[in-house]
């Protein structure tokens, strides 16, 4: 199939996302939209240290991902199985793809749909995925099934696909999304050398919009950390002004090890 190529920009696309019947904007959960400073940085796990948390503390957790590409490396996954596990609480969150992996820490009942509208096999940027599936992301099919993934919860954990500039469509970016949804963004960065010009870089991106930074989280933290780890923190927290927390490794096959992530507030 051939990709879909539409007029390349970076601006966000205004999507009405307060119009579903049933669904009033004043009534919309309060949330937390997870970014990047790139790929594999640990966006899915602090998302769902995140959800797990909040659902820990007594809270309704919803979590939402507009879209999910490499579903093709987990060829035994089976999402019936996936929500039985969500909801009989097993500890197991191994071999799952990041809407399943998000559900267990949430103890959601949502189904793949509701979590993530669209959901690609080969691993690679949402729009060139769904350009070789022949079609292209609806940006009010994502902006509704975030709404309704709301409706109900005391609170969403939403996640972003790579860092804020990457494209859902040809015309719509993931900062675009963070901008119609209006949550607070929690940003994850590495420990290590680079992460202040990255950190920055998506500080700055955000903050151009008009998006808040609630914190930023520096994943993996190691439990004896360097030198430039030490003063990347500091660093980062002085530049930036927000709240800079860190997350240790975590242990996929058994959730309940892993620490609470609090957010500041």
């Amino acid at each position: 199939m051939g990709i879909t190529r539409g007029q390349w920009k970076l601006a966000p696309l205004s999507v009405e996302i307060g119009e579903e019947p049933g669904i009033e904007r004043q009534r919309r959960a309060p949330g937390v939209f997870v970014t990047g400073t790139s790929t594999e940085v640990g966006k899915t796990i602090v998302a769902a240290a995140l959800a797990r948390t909040l659902a820990a503390d007594g809270r309704r957790v919803a979590v939402f991902k507009p879209c999910v590409t490499g579903m093709d490396e987990f060829p035994e996954y089976d999402e019936a199985a996936a929500r039985e596990a969500a909801a009989t609480g097993p500890i197991s969150g191994v071999d799952l793809p990041d809407q399943a992996l998000l559900r267990l820490a949430a103890g959601s009942s949502q189904s793949d749909e509701e979590i993530a509208p669209y959901r690609y096999d080969p691993p690679m940027s949402p729009h060139l995925a769904a350009g070789l599936a022949g079609e292209e992301i609806d940006p009010e099919r994502i902006a509704r099934a975030a709404r309704a993934a709301a409706a109900g919860a005391d609170f969403i954990v939403c996640e972003g696909v790579g860092g804020l500039l990457v494209p859902l469509t040809p015309s719509w970016n993931l900062r675009g999304l963070a901008v119609e949804l209006g949550y607070p963004l929690v940003i994850v960065a590495p420990p290590g050398l680079g992460t202040i010009n990255h950190t920055m870089l998506t500080v700055e991106s955000a903050r151009s919009v008009g998006l808040k930074v609630a914190a930023i989280v520096l994943n993996p933290w190691p439990a004896e950390p360097t030198t430039i780890e030490t003063d990347n923190r500091e660093t980062v927290a002085n530049l930036s002004g927000a709240p800079v927390l860190t997350l240790p490794a975590v242990h996929l096959t058994d959730l309940t090890t892993w620490p609470p992530l609090h957010l500041p507030g």
